[in-house]
């Protein structure tokens, strides 16, 4: 076990629910860590669209937080000090993680993480790179995985297939073996083809609920489109997972919420659960668990060359106002990364 050498870092804070001024960069105090964490010095941070959803105020039904906050989930970067329990990992292992959504604190120049959130890095890709992975991995992988139960020569349509979270899916449900299908525009949709898509619907001159049928899974994850479109195209017993909403009663206890929020959830989600019931399909709310585990299995993956990180911009940490805004546009092919500190 080490101490730390000084007692203060940079970090990414939220200050108040609201615009862009609502971000601020400033100098707070170095964290301390529990018998069962790591400190992280943090080299990369992933950008999510949920960053903005939080600063909006957006999330506040499902998560609450105490302010000041410091933004962001995905992590890459090296264990400085371990905990008198942790046994898994040791001073100089380079890791990365996706944080609890009820923690955030990503965007630092270091971060607690329990050990069982935990995973070691790919080898063989940077820190950026990982810092890409984890919240849009374990996202997939919950779906695919743990949910759908995707099997080799399923159908799975995913769409937006060129954004963050869609050229993860396209290369996950490839590596499991399904057919995909994804929606793009006309200028991606020759990119997308190259990540693994068999079909490929540009969504400004096509439907895809009239081109597509028989599918076994919708990966909904467009912010503003209809949860419902497109349940005529799944088989009888199909899945529906969306990332977006919206949550139901399911979901609500599954995580642990009140009874309030419960009936709250159930009210939302009454409407896609009754449409999913008509059609003979199953719908879920697919909200990230942190799971160590699972990024070892994702890694295992990205090393053996079945998935590749794809990034489409790396801002640095002065520059985390300028990340947020380019994420809320929509238009990222891959992901955005903050870049913490230089790798050595």
């Amino acid at each position: 076990m080490t101490t730390n050498q000084s007692i203060s870092m940079k970090a990414v804070v939220m200050e108040k629910y609201g615009a862009e001024d609502a971000i601020q960069i400033r100098q707070i105090p170095k964290p301390k860590i529990s018998e069962n964490e790591v400190l992280v010095e943090v080299y990369a941070a992933g950008v999510n669209p949920i960053d903005n959803k939080i600063r909006l105020g957006k999330m506040k039904p499902l998560l609450t937080f105490k302010l000041p906050l410091i933004l962001g989930a995905d992590i890459a970067g090296v264990v400085v000090e371990t905990g008198s329990k942790v046994s898994k990992f040791k001073k100089g292992d380079a890791v990365y993680a996706c944080l609890s959504a009820s923690k955030m604190g990503a965007y630092a120049q270091y971060v607690p993480v329990n050990e069982n959130d935990l995973a070691l890095k790919p080898k063989n890709v940077t820190f950026e790179e990982a810092s890409s992975i984890p919240l849009v991995g374990l996202t997939v992988y919950q779906a695919f995985h743990d949910v759908a139960n995707l099997a080799p020569e399923q159908k799975v349509l995913i769409k937006a297939g060129s954004g963050g979270i869609g050229t993860f899916a396209i290369q996950l449900a490839k590596a499991m073996g399904a057919e995909v299908a994804t929606t793009t525009s006309t200028e991606n949709a020759g990119w997308v083809k190259k990540l693994g898509a068999d079909h490929v619907i540009d969504y400004k001159t096509r439907k895809f609920e009239e081109v597509l049928n028989g599918y076994d899974v919708i990966f909904h994850t467009v912010d503003g489109e209809s949860t419902e479109r497109g349940l005529n195209i799944l088989k009888p017993g199909g899945h529906l997972l969306s990332i977006v909403g919206p949550p139901d009663a399911k979901f609500a206890r599954s995580n642990g919420l009140n009874l309030f929020l419960q009936w709250l959830c159930g009210l939302i989600g009454w409407k896609i659960n009754r449409l999913s019931g008509k059609a003979g399909v199953h719908y879920t709310f697919v909200f990230v668990t942190p799971s160590g585990r699972q990024l070892d299995k994702i890694r295992s993956l990205v090393e053996s060359g079945k998935i590749k990180p794809v990034i489409d911009r790396i801002f640095e940490m002065d520059q985390a106002i300028e990340a947020f805004s380019y994420v809320a546009l929509g238009r990222s092919k891959g992901k955005v990364v903050l870049r913490i500190r230089d790798e050595q």
